[in-house]
């Protein structure tokens, strides 16, 4: 028979007592004007706010993060150093992107045929400067291929699980089958801050100077909003305003993606806006701890009539503070358990709830051993419970 107890978290410790299910849950109202967003808590995974997340969209210069992720992991792995030079050549490539009166080649580092660049100028060029150029020349100095190093970024983005995702080249140039969600685009960016701290400031750099040229970060939240300390930018007429971005304020960090805004001007408010709105109103919470007894369920057959149900692991989620208040939880198994049970065996589910988050849920398992009755006394209960029923749920 499946049971289920409602119940009530009460306090940040987790523990749980019999309640009913409460309807004045917190109602979240938030919207954007963007055509796509994605905020999210770094450290629990958890969407604070979404909007047509997984909707394949023109990332625009967005799609750089995976240039500058790929490079980064040649960095980490040795194959590269950012003291590294590299010869740039009078190729097909270089004429593509090489900024004249006559070639649209979209925001531009100003690298030079004959110029010998470092990696670290490189990748200045492209987080700072945008630089579709440097994108090339980078591609060029890992892969000797820009068409070898798109198929590693789409290698790359099946590893990290970026399931809309496609890449045609290395810089977002608009192309129908160039595509991100904003999703996708929020996971790559976690995923550089956590997996290379040590190139991660690169980000909040403000200014670089190449070739005589000296430009600020096109990311103005940057300038605007303390704690942000990334990351890109990007703008197409396919696919308006957009920007990927990060910061860490009393130890949380969020990521949030926007797209398809009208202006800069417009990213960087919304920008402002949906961050102010997950750092003020949302917060991280401890739930459970592992091993922690959150019920105990009746037994069948058992030489003790119940087993303690335990938490497997931690339970950690970021939630609205509102929402938290008013939680609710619900205990489901398939009960009474027959015995024999081991500790540590899977029995039951804890499901949490609250209104504006997705209900999650969590294995509970068997907090003792219980072992079977004998011969007489296996009979004794059985008739007992055909007679009169379990005692509890």
């Amino acid at each position: 028979m499946k049971l289920n107890k409602s119940l009530q978290l009460i306090a940040l410790s987790g523990i749980l007592t019999a309640s009913t299910m409460t309807s004045s849950l917190y109602a979240q109202t938030m919207s954007s004007p963007a055509k796509q967003a994605i905020l999210i808590e770094a450290s629990t995974g958890d969407v604070l706010f979404e909007k047509n997340s997984d909707e394949q969209m023109t990332p625009s210069s967005m799609s750089k993060l995976m240039t500058v992720y790929i490079a980064f992991q040649q960095l980490k792995n040795g194959g590269l150093t950012l003291e590294d030079e590299f010869i740039v050549e009078d190729t097909p490539v270089w004429r593509r992107w090489r900024n004249t009166s006559t070639n649209d080649t979209g925001s531009t580092m100003y690298v030079n045929a004959g110029d010998t660049v470092t990696i670290a100028d490189l990748l200045r060029g492209i987080i700072i400067q945008s630089g579709n150029d440097a994108c090339a020349q980078l591609a060029l100095a890992i892969a000797g291929d820009v068409g070898v190093f798109v198929n590693m970024m789409n290698d790359e983005a099946a590893n990290l699980g970026l399931t809309n995702s496609h890449f045609v080249n290395t810089n977002g140039w608009p192309d129908p089958e160039h595509v991100m969600s904003a999703r996708d685009i929020a996971t790559l960016s976690q995923a550089i801050s956590v997996e290379f701290p040590e190139y991660y400031p690169l980000f909040a750099e403000r200014n670089f100077s190449y070739a005589g040229v000296s430009q600020n970060n096109r990311n103005r939240l940057l300038y605007r909003m303390e704690g942000v300390d990334g990351l890109k930018t990007g703008s197409t007429q396919a696919g308006g305003y957009g920007l990927a971005s990060s910061g860490v304020v009393d130890g949380r960090r969020l990521v949030l993606v926007v797209n398809g805004l009208t202006s800069d001007n417009a990213r960087v408010s919304e920008s402002t806006r949906l961050l102010n709105y997950g750092f003020r109103n949302f917060d991280i919470f401890d739930m459970l701890k592992a091993g922690q007894t959150i019920d105990n369920a009746n037994v069948w057959l058992g030489q003790q009539a119940t087993v303690p149900l335990m938490a497997e692991a931690d339970v950690t989620l970021s939630m609205n503070r509102q929402a938290r208040r008013n939680m609710t939880a619900k205990v489901i198994y398939d009960g009474p358990i027959p015995a024999p049970i081991q500790k540590g065996q899977p029995i039951a589910t804890l499901e949490l709830s609250a209104n504006g988050m997705e209900t999650k849920s969590y294995p509970l398992v068997a907090g003792a051993d219980v072992e079977i009755l004998g011969g007489m006394s296996r009979i004794k209960a059985a008739l007992t419970y055909m007679i009169m029923g379990s005692a509890g749920d």
